[in-house]
């Protein structure tokens, strides 16, 4: 089950919840009974490789490609 990581706006607080993926939009409650609460987008839905395989564009040289050494 995904655990998702939120911010209380009342108190500061940071907590996770396990829940299902279909509950990820519904409403939390901070441990400490506040109902004014953000989810907060984690490292790996933001995470990925890059379109094409992976290598950023215009790498400046190194590697053999990038380097100048294929004929």
């Amino acid at each position: 089950m995904p655990r998702y990581e939120y911010r209380c706006r009342t108190c500061g607080d940071t907590f996770e919840l396990n829940r299902p993926m279909a509950e990820s939009s519904a409403p939390a409650s901070c441990p400490d009974g506040h109902d004014d609460t953000v989810k907060l987008l984690s490292a790996v839905a933001v995470g990925g490789t890059a379109k094409g395989g992976g290598a950023p564009a215009g790498g400046g040289g190194g590697g053999c490609c990038g380097g100048g050494c294929c004929g």
